[in-house]
């Protein structure tokens, strides 16, 4: 057993806040030692992923999966378009790629390990399993350390478990759709995760059943110097229903740490996935991740996001509209404080008649923080009576703050309906006055216009994230006057 050197462990209460949305940036950041049973060292080579293999008994064809796809990711450039400066400062030689306590999750919460379960415990998992949730994974580092689903959900059929397990007792189904909505060579951090993925969810729901309650995954980064590359596929079937969120929280390193994750949904026939993220990172933190959804005939994939922590921040859900009437929405929050980079936005393409795209995205610069809009929408000739709307707005909130946007929309045909809206401002200094003359002080007032700002899209989070995510922003604003 590897020993991990860690902070020592600390005793004060947490906040009141919900943890199952990790989204207050106080509540994440601790860490306690741990001793863990699987180790593949620093660095990362052939041998690395075949012990990551060989750990979890996978089959033959997954090992030469993974081992084709290390060679892409080694044979590709790092990506120079953009974002270029902060990932130079990514060193692949010192990354730890996988680490575990053990294989196979723990399906009630007594049964998980003490040095694991009081992380969930102080992030108040298990309460919000009992209030609210339908199921629910929780990810500590590289493996699921439990994993359960209510009774009711699982008699109607309803899948939910981590990878690892998915490929040894569901592979009729994972491979049919494992990596053909992203495929390894998508990009270099695609590959990446190929090469070395661990844990992440598995979810099928079968025709026609609509899951009444989300379904909750939480990942949790403990390790120092740490990549978490977890592998998430859900297939609604036909007419089928389901919401999944995830959370995200890790502590904070002077190290760097590193979290590639891939997401890949199928949406059959009149099915609706709605996926909804609130990552709130450590600002050590390189977040590269590629999540892509593929909505059939009639079918409905929409992605809630938002993003607040991180060092840089990289991603782009995307919807492929492949089937006639097929309809895709990014709804997206990003909030950028000193020394943090949120390059984020949405990716629609539209494939067949009568498609729909909508993109809605909202970014607030804090301090030296940047935010930046990256999107792509393309509506080929050969199609008819394609919509998109898309919005960007962008808020500033100090005189270094800094936003970009990069939106790249393609329309060729004339039966198509397009608009694009964008809007750069700062807050009203005005407005501020007005709301100081009323009782507040300058940085209440300050939290209530940027609460303002975002509030027709936090509207659109569950309860508990909308609440939070409202108090979040509250404390990103504190100190960030003048």
């Amino acid at each position: 057993m590897a020993d991990i050197d860690t902070l020592p462990s600390t005793d004060e209460a947490p906040a009141e806040v919900n943890p199952v949305g990790g989204i207050d940036q106080a509540v994440g950041d601790f860490q306690y030692n741990v001793n863990y049973e699987f180790d593949a060292g620093t660095g990362l080579s052939e041998d690395t992923v075949r012990y990551i293999s060989s750990v979890k008994k996978e089959a033959p064809w997954i090992l030469e999966f993974r081992l084709k796809a290390l060679k892409t990711f080694l044979d590709k450039p790092m990506p120079t378009h953009w974002a270029t400066k902060d990932l130079e400062n990514i060193d692949f030689s010192k990354i730890r790629y996988y680490l575990s306590q053990g294989q196979k999750p723990k399906r009630t919460w007594d049964e998980v390990p003490d040095d694991i379960k009081k992380t969930f415990e102080r992030l108040g998992i298990p309460e919000q399993e009992r209030k609210f949730l339908a199921g629910v994974e929780a990810q500590f580092d590289s493996e699921a350390a439990y994993s359960n689903i209510k009774d009711i959900v699982a008699k109607q059929g309803v899948i939910f478990c981590n990878s690892t397990e998915a490929l040894r007792e569901h592979p009729e189904i994972f491979k049919k759709f494992f990596g053909k909505v992203i495929p390894t060579g998508d990009n270099k951090f695609s590959a990446l995760n190929s090469a070395v993925f661990s844990g992440g969810s598995f979810i099928y729901v079968p025709p026609g059943v609509k899951v009444a309650q989300p379904l909750q995954a939480y990942f949790r980064i403990n390790a120092e110097n740490f990549g978490q590359f977890e592998r998430t596929l859900i297939i609604a079937d036909e007419g089928a229903e389901v919401v999944y969120m995830e959370g995200c929280t890790a502590p904070k390193f002077s190290t760097s740490t590193l979290h590639s994750a891939v997401v890949e949904l199928v949406a059959l026939k009149g099915a609706k996935i709605q996926y909804i993220t609130v990552q709130n990172w450590a600002n050590n933190v390189f977040n590269l991740v590629t999540k892509r959804g593929v909505a059939h005939e009639d079918a409905e994939i929409k992605w809630i996001d938002c993003n607040i922590g991180s060092r840089l921040t990289m991603k782009y859900p995307g919807v492929v509209l492949k089937g006639k009437r097929a309809r895709g929405e990014v709804i997206s929050i990003a909030l950028a404080n000193d020394g943090q980079h949120q390059d984020t936005g949405a990716k629609m393409i539209h494939a067949a008649d009568d498609t729909t795209s909508v993109v809605v995205s909202k970014s607030i610069s804090v301090g030296q923080g940047r935010a930046t809009y990256r999107g792509q929408v393309h509506i080929p000739k050969h199609l008819k009576g394609c919509k998109n709307n898309t919005e960007c707005d962008a808020l500033l909130i100090n005189t270094n703050s800094r936003t970009d946007t990069y939106p790249a929309i393609t329309v060729r045909g004339d039966t198509h309906s397009v608009q694009h809206e964008a809007s750069v401002s700062k807050v009203n200094e005005e407005q501020i006055f007005y709301m100081q003359q009323r009782g507040l002080t300058e940085a209440q007032a300050m939290s209530l216009a940027v609460n303002g700002f975002v509030n027709d899209l936090v509207r659109q989070f569950p309860m508990e994230y909308s609440v939070e995510l409202k108090r979040l922003i509250d404390l990103e604003m504190e100190g960030s006057v003048g």
